[in-house]
């Protein structure tokens, strides 16, 4: 949880220099108001921060049947510096703005993530191996709890920032729910020391970040400004979707939830009849990724391939990093699972 902390107090002081470089390209004629423009480069260099949300939730998956010593932590690490190597040799190679102050940022917490999932790793394969071995080689009420809270905080994450997940009462619970004698009794109270120490560590730096960024910094916004090139049939429910102007060519100005339901809302959108021309100020390119089987292609007049991971705990899947044009997203997500795709995240600016 260090990796939080040294962000938090790194990127205090280079809001100025992100200000300075986060000037939207190629956004002359873009009828997106300045004020919600992002520039195109964060559609990359968020691939690094959003693999923090991808990783726990391939950890999660994985202990809802296994012990936690099974888990990558290692390749899982390569992949986080493989990915971002990748999206910096496109920002480079495209000539987007440099936004020196997004980089420290994301290498204070990959340097940091790194050392996290190291002594996660060490310690799962020599505490972890023990106890499990001691074991009658079943998951106790321990694993079944951590797994639980695991997935979880997986699922708040996704919509809101780590340092509000509610540690205190997973603590709680984790003593309150659980029976504190019964089979495999070696691993249940090595679970107990290890879960234990995790959530306090976690409540802890939870609240310290908490009160630092409600101090230094303004709420981020929730919502992407978007173009459309036609209001949708039926304005989709169940997110916050507006529709907040209409030009006189047809086209309209549209408030869409930002991060993990972005994805959701621009399909919702297609399914009425309504494509995306311009997102956040952004008609070039937009970075997304998804999980395929390791046999199947991409079709390269469709997007293009950026990089290719394999999936550490599904056998058989691979996660490929695309490159698509902003016009046709839309499509793309509306025909994604007749080409065998699953979309796991588009990377809104």
């Amino acid at each position: 949880m260090k990796r939080y902390l040294l962000g938090l107090l790194f990127f205090a002081t280079l809001t100025t220099s992100m200000q300075a470089t986060a000037q939207t390209s190629g956004t002359q004629e873009s009828r997106i108001p300045p004020e919600s423009r992002r520039s195109v480069e964060q559609t990359f260099l968020t691939f690094p921060e959003w693999d923090l949300v991808h990783s726990p939730a391939e950890y999660a998956r994985y202990v809802a049947g296994h012990p936690a010593h099974g888990f990558p932590f290692l390749g899982h690490i390569g992949q986080l510096w493989g990915g971002y190597a990748a999206v910096t040799k496109e920002q480079l190679h495209a000539g987007y703005s440099t936004n020196a102050g997004y980089h420290v940022m994301i290498l204070v917490l990959a340097t940091s993530t790194t050392l996290e999932y190291s002594l996660r790793w060490a310690y799962e394969n020599i505490f972890g191996r023990i106890s499990w071995a001691a074991s009658s080689r079943s998951l106790t009420p321990e694993d079944r709890y951590g797994s639980t809270v695991a997935q979880d905080y997986v699922d708040f994450i996704r919509h809101e920032p780590w340092y509000l997940y509610d540690f205190k009462s997973k603590l709680q619970g984790l003593w309150t729910s659980t029976p504190w004698t019964g089979r495999d009794m070696l691993r249940k109270w090595e679970r107990r020391y290890a879960l234990t120490t995790e959530y306090g560590v976690k409540m802890v730096y939870a609240w310290l970040i908490e009160k630092a960024t409600r101090a230094a910094y303004e709420e981020a916004l929730m919502t992407t400004l978007v173009e459309a090139d036609r209001p949708p049939a039926k304005m989709p429910a169940g997110l916050d979707i507006q529709l907040l102007r209409r030009f006189d060519d047809g086209h309209v100005l549209l408030s869409l939830p930002r991060y993990f339901d972005f994805k959701t809302a621009v399909l919702q959108l297609a399914q009425q009849g309504s494509s995306l021309t311009d997102i956040a100020g952004n008609r070039g390119v937009i970075f997304l990724t998804a999980w395929i089987p390791e046999n199947r292609h991409i079709d390269p007049g469709t997007a293009r391939i950026l990089f290719e991971q394999p999936m550490l705990t599904m056998p058989g899947l691979k996660r490929v990093g695309l490159v698509i044009s902003v016009s046709r997203l839309s499509d793309f997500l509306l025909h994604a699972q007749e080409h065998g795709l699953t979309v796991e995240h588009v990377h809104d600016y």
